[in-house]
């Protein structure tokens, strides 16, 4: 896979791009893995392995789905996609449900992000002023 770093909007991204098979290709981006399917260039066509198009339904129509995050078990996950301004907790700390854990920058807005269950901190995935993308990994409560 090749790596890139790419700044946008002032939000830092971890981009890995795998091989093209044909008009497919796994990206990373912070960490989420993404199945991507490439749109087909105009001017210099790409020949398209039929066996690795994408699944149709019954009628033709392309089957959309959310990508899925690998995920462990008792994480607090990123509500939307931004950038982690502070935490309010560390490693070691007990916390309740509904305890604010960090806060998320989302569309220059301040979004607190809440624990689901009760426990101890047990590791925190990222460092403040990372970009998230919804559903990442933010921390481990056990």
């Amino acid at each position: 896979m090749k790596e890139y770093k790419y700044t946008i909007n002032g939000i830092k991204f971890n981009v890995e791009v795998g091989d093209v098979d044909g008009n497919q290709v796994e990206v990373i981006v912070n960490g989420s893995h993404y199945h991507v399917e490439l749109e087909k260039d105009t001017k210099s066509p790409v020949k398209v392995n039929k066996a690795a198009a994408a699944p149709t339904t019954a009628s033709g129509e392309k089957v959309i789905t959310k990508p899925t995050v690998a995920s462990a078990a008792g994480a607090v996950k990123a509500p939307l996609p931004g950038t982690i301004m502070s935490f309010k907790v560390k490693e070691g700390d007990t916390v309740k449900p509904g305890d604010t854990v960090c806060v998320l920058e989302a569309m220059k807005m301040e979004n607190d992000v809440k624990s689901s269950q009760g426990g101890t901190v047990k590791k925190i995935l990222v460092s403040v002023g990372d970009a998230v993308l919804e559903g990442n990994d933010i921390m481990i409560i056990g």
